[in-house]
Protein backbone atom coordinates (compact mmCIF):
# COMPACT_ATOMS: atom_id res chain seq x y z
CA UNK A 1 0.00 0.00 0.00
CA UNK A 2 0.95 3.21 -0.88
CA UNK A 3 0.44 5.92 1.93
CA UNK A 4 0.76 9.85 1.81
CA UNK A 5 1.91 11.23 5.31
CA UNK A 6 2.08 14.92 5.26
CA UNK A 7 1.88 17.28 8.31
CA UNK A 8 1.60 20.85 9.44
CA UNK A 9 0.19 22.19 6.64
CA UNK A 10 -0.76 25.50 8.35
CA UNK A 11 -3.74 26.87 6.31
CA UNK A 12 -1.27 26.60 2.83
CA UNK A 13 -3.41 26.09 0.79
CA UNK A 14 -1.01 26.29 -2.79
CA UNK A 15 1.32 24.38 -0.99
CA UNK A 16 -1.12 21.47 -0.03
CA UNK A 17 -2.24 21.32 -3.87
CA UNK A 18 1.22 21.16 -4.98
CA UNK A 19 2.18 18.10 -2.51
CA UNK A 20 -1.13 16.05 -3.73
CA UNK A 21 -0.28 16.73 -7.23
CA UNK A 22 3.12 15.84 -6.84
CA UNK A 23 2.40 12.58 -4.93
CA UNK A 24 0.37 11.47 -7.78
CA UNK A 25 -2.20 8.52 -6.76
CA UNK A 26 -2.06 6.65 -3.05
CA UNK A 27 -3.79 4.07 -1.45
CA UNK A 28 -4.25 6.33 1.96
CA UNK A 29 -3.45 9.71 3.29
CA UNK A 30 -2.88 10.03 6.83
CA UNK A 31 -2.03 13.76 7.88
CA UNK A 32 -0.44 14.45 11.12
CA UNK A 33 -2.25 17.30 12.45
CA UNK A 34 -2.13 20.92 12.29
CA UNK A 35 -4.31 22.12 9.42
CA UNK A 36 -4.36 25.67 10.32
CA UNK A 37 -2.58 28.26 11.93
CA UNK A 38 0.31 31.02 10.73
CA UNK A 39 -1.53 30.77 6.81
CA UNK A 40 -4.32 32.59 4.81
CA UNK A 41 -6.03 29.71 3.44
CA UNK A 42 -7.94 27.77 6.35
CA UNK A 43 -11.26 27.36 5.00
CA UNK A 44 -9.59 26.08 1.57
CA UNK A 45 -7.58 23.68 3.38
CA UNK A 46 -9.91 21.98 5.86
CA UNK A 47 -11.79 21.92 2.67
CA UNK A 48 -9.68 20.08 0.69
CA UNK A 49 -8.84 17.68 3.50
CA UNK A 50 -12.16 16.82 3.90
CA UNK A 51 -12.48 15.50 -0.27
CA UNK A 52 -9.56 13.66 0.37
CA UNK A 53 -10.74 9.70 0.29
CA UNK A 54 -9.13 6.85 2.66
CA UNK A 55 -8.17 9.91 4.75
CA UNK A 56 -6.56 9.34 8.42
CA UNK A 57 -5.77 12.75 10.24
CA UNK A 58 -5.16 14.00 13.63
CA UNK A 59 -5.21 17.72 15.38
CA UNK A 60 -2.32 19.37 15.88
CA UNK A 61 -1.84 22.13 18.93
CA UNK A 62 -3.12 24.60 16.52
CA UNK A 63 -6.62 22.89 15.41
CA UNK A 64 -7.05 22.18 18.88
CA UNK A 65 -6.59 26.23 20.02
CA UNK A 66 -8.64 26.59 17.04
CA UNK A 67 -11.95 24.72 18.03
CA UNK A 68 -11.91 26.63 21.13
CA UNK A 69 -10.42 23.18 23.03
CA UNK A 70 -7.01 25.54 24.15
CA UNK A 71 -6.26 28.85 25.60
CA UNK A 72 -4.97 31.40 22.44
CA UNK A 73 -2.47 32.42 25.65
CA UNK A 74 -0.36 29.33 25.16
CA UNK A 75 0.64 30.79 21.98
CA UNK A 76 3.09 33.33 21.05
CA UNK A 77 1.78 36.57 20.23
CA UNK A 78 2.19 36.48 15.97
CA UNK A 79 0.88 32.72 16.21
CA UNK A 80 -2.03 33.82 18.42
CA UNK A 81 -2.31 36.73 15.96
CA UNK A 82 -2.99 34.18 13.15
CA UNK A 83 -5.37 31.67 15.20
CA UNK A 84 -7.74 34.81 16.42
CA UNK A 85 -7.94 35.84 12.81
CA UNK A 86 -8.92 31.94 11.66
CA UNK A 87 -11.40 31.29 14.21
CA UNK A 88 -12.73 34.44 12.96
CA UNK A 89 -13.11 33.50 9.01
CA UNK A 90 -13.31 29.65 10.03
CA UNK A 91 -17.08 28.23 8.51
CA UNK A 92 -19.03 26.87 11.09
CA UNK A 93 -18.98 23.44 9.10
CA UNK A 94 -15.14 23.62 8.69
CA UNK A 95 -15.11 23.98 12.87
CA UNK A 96 -17.50 21.09 13.19
CA UNK A 97 -15.75 19.07 10.59
CA UNK A 98 -12.19 19.89 12.58
CA UNK A 99 -13.90 18.59 15.85
CA UNK A 100 -14.70 14.94 14.59
CA UNK A 101 -10.72 14.47 14.79
CA UNK A 102 -8.86 13.54 17.05
CA UNK A 103 -5.56 14.31 19.14
CA UNK A 104 -4.33 11.18 20.59
CA UNK A 105 -1.99 8.98 18.89
CA UNK A 106 -3.07 6.46 16.36
CA UNK A 107 -2.11 2.56 15.73
CA UNK A 108 -2.15 2.38 11.30
CA UNK A 109 -0.55 -1.40 11.18
CA UNK A 110 2.72 -1.30 11.69
CA UNK A 111 3.10 2.60 12.21
CA UNK A 112 2.01 4.97 15.15
CA UNK A 113 0.87 8.27 14.53
CA UNK A 114 1.09 11.55 16.58
CA UNK A 115 1.65 15.12 15.77
CA UNK A 116 4.11 16.17 18.13
CA UNK A 117 5.38 12.65 20.32
CA UNK A 118 3.68 9.54 20.86
CA UNK A 119 4.37 10.35 24.85
CA UNK A 120 2.91 13.96 24.44
CA UNK A 121 0.80 14.01 20.94
CA UNK A 122 -0.07 18.00 21.05
CA UNK A 123 2.99 19.46 22.20
CA UNK A 124 6.62 17.65 22.75
CA UNK A 125 9.27 18.73 20.26
CA UNK A 126 11.08 15.80 18.96
CA UNK A 127 14.17 17.90 18.37
CA UNK A 128 17.33 15.85 19.01
CA UNK A 129 18.29 11.96 19.94
CA UNK A 130 17.62 12.68 23.36
CA UNK A 131 13.86 14.00 23.15
CA UNK A 132 13.59 10.71 20.83
CA UNK A 133 15.08 8.61 22.67
CA UNK A 134 12.47 9.43 25.42
CA UNK A 135 10.14 8.33 23.46
CA UNK A 136 10.69 4.59 22.23
CA UNK A 137 9.43 3.23 24.80
CA UNK A 138 5.55 4.76 24.08
CA UNK A 139 5.19 2.65 20.81
CA UNK A 140 5.30 -0.85 20.21
CA UNK A 141 4.88 -0.53 15.96
CA UNK A 142 8.01 -0.49 14.02
CA UNK A 143 7.80 2.75 13.22
CA UNK A 144 6.35 6.46 14.41
CA UNK A 145 5.41 8.83 12.46
CA UNK A 146 5.36 12.61 13.61
CA UNK A 147 4.99 16.11 12.65
CA UNK A 148 4.96 19.32 14.64
CA UNK A 149 8.73 20.41 14.14
CA UNK A 150 8.55 21.06 10.79
CA UNK A 151 11.71 19.48 9.76
CA UNK A 152 11.77 16.60 7.44
CA UNK A 153 14.31 14.39 9.77
CA UNK A 154 14.39 10.37 11.20
CA UNK A 155 15.63 9.29 14.21
CA UNK A 156 16.84 5.10 14.86
CA UNK A 157 16.93 3.20 17.85
CA UNK A 158 20.36 0.67 17.85
CA UNK A 159 18.32 -2.59 18.55
CA UNK A 160 21.69 -3.78 21.11
CA UNK A 161 23.10 -0.84 22.06
CA UNK A 162 19.66 0.86 22.16
CA UNK A 163 21.64 4.32 21.46
CA UNK A 164 19.68 7.02 19.09
CA UNK A 165 21.01 8.26 16.09
CA UNK A 166 19.58 11.56 14.43
CA UNK A 167 19.05 11.61 10.58
CA UNK A 168 18.90 14.34 8.20
CA UNK A 169 16.85 12.44 5.75
CA UNK A 170 17.82 13.65 1.70
CA UNK A 171 14.55 13.78 -0.49
CA UNK A 172 13.99 11.15 -2.88
CA UNK A 173 16.55 9.45 -0.82
CA UNK A 174 14.44 5.80 0.36
CA UNK A 175 14.57 5.30 3.82
CA UNK A 176 14.60 1.09 4.67
CA UNK A 177 12.15 1.12 8.06
CA UNK A 178 13.01 -1.31 10.46
CA UNK A 179 12.83 -1.80 14.13
CA UNK A 180 12.46 1.17 15.36
CA UNK A 181 12.64 4.33 14.08
CA UNK A 182 10.89 7.87 14.09
CA UNK A 183 10.06 9.58 11.01
CA UNK A 184 9.03 13.29 10.73
CA UNK A 185 7.31 13.87 6.92
CA UNK A 186 8.45 17.85 7.10
CA UNK A 187 6.00 20.49 6.72
CA UNK A 188 3.55 21.20 3.60
CA UNK A 189 3.06 24.44 4.77
CA UNK A 190 6.13 26.34 6.58
CA UNK A 191 9.12 24.05 6.26
CA UNK A 192 11.88 25.08 8.94
CA UNK A 193 14.62 22.86 7.71
CA UNK A 194 15.84 26.08 5.75
CA UNK A 195 14.10 24.35 2.22
CA UNK A 196 11.49 26.17 1.81
CA UNK A 197 10.15 23.56 -0.55
CA UNK A 198 6.47 21.90 0.94
CA UNK A 199 7.59 18.76 2.14
CA UNK A 200 5.83 15.47 2.86
CA UNK A 201 6.84 11.64 2.03
CA UNK A 202 5.78 8.65 1.00
CA UNK A 203 5.30 5.31 3.09
CA UNK A 204 5.40 1.28 1.51
CA UNK A 205 3.92 -0.12 3.73
CA UNK A 206 4.89 -3.45 1.73
CA UNK A 207 8.46 -2.83 1.37
CA UNK A 208 8.47 -1.11 4.52
CA UNK A 209 10.28 2.12 2.93
CA UNK A 210 9.79 5.55 3.75
CA UNK A 211 11.12 7.96 0.58
CA UNK A 212 11.02 11.87 1.96
CA UNK A 213 10.00 13.94 -0.65
CA UNK A 214 10.37 17.90 -1.66
CA UNK A 215 7.90 20.41 -3.97
CA UNK A 216 8.23 23.48 -5.41
CA UNK A 217 5.08 25.52 -5.10
CA UNK A 218 4.45 29.77 -5.76
CA UNK A 219 5.37 31.14 -2.97
CA UNK A 220 5.46 34.55 -3.90
CA UNK A 221 1.58 34.13 -4.21
CA UNK A 222 0.90 33.14 -0.75
CA UNK A 223 2.73 35.72 0.64
CA UNK A 224 0.21 37.88 -0.96
CA UNK A 225 -2.89 36.65 0.46
CA UNK A 226 -0.71 36.61 4.08
CA UNK A 227 -0.22 40.24 4.16
CA UNK A 228 -4.03 41.20 2.31
CA UNK A 229 -5.45 39.48 5.00
CA UNK A 230 -3.18 41.54 7.66
CA UNK A 231 -1.52 38.44 9.28
CA UNK A 232 1.76 38.83 10.74
CA UNK A 233 4.68 39.51 8.28
CA UNK A 234 7.08 37.25 9.52
CA UNK A 235 4.79 34.36 8.54
CA UNK A 236 5.13 35.43 4.55
CA UNK A 237 9.01 36.21 5.43
CA UNK A 238 9.84 32.63 6.76
CA UNK A 239 8.09 30.42 3.79
CA UNK A 240 10.87 32.18 1.14
CA UNK A 241 13.50 30.96 3.12
CA UNK A 242 12.60 27.81 5.10
CA UNK A 243 13.04 29.19 8.72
Amino acid sequence: MRVLVMSDIHANYTALEAVLKDAGQVDETWCLGDLVGYGPDPNAVVEEIQDIPNLTCLLGNHDVAAIGKMPLETFNGDARRSLIYHEKVLSASNLDYMRTLSSNTKVCGDATLAHGSPRDPLWEYILNSFSAQLNFDHFNTTSCFVGHSHIQCSFMMDGNSKRVTLGQTTPDVVVELRPKIILNPGSVGQPRDRDPRAAYAIYDTEAQTWTPRRVSYNIPEVQERIRSAGLPEKHALRIADGW
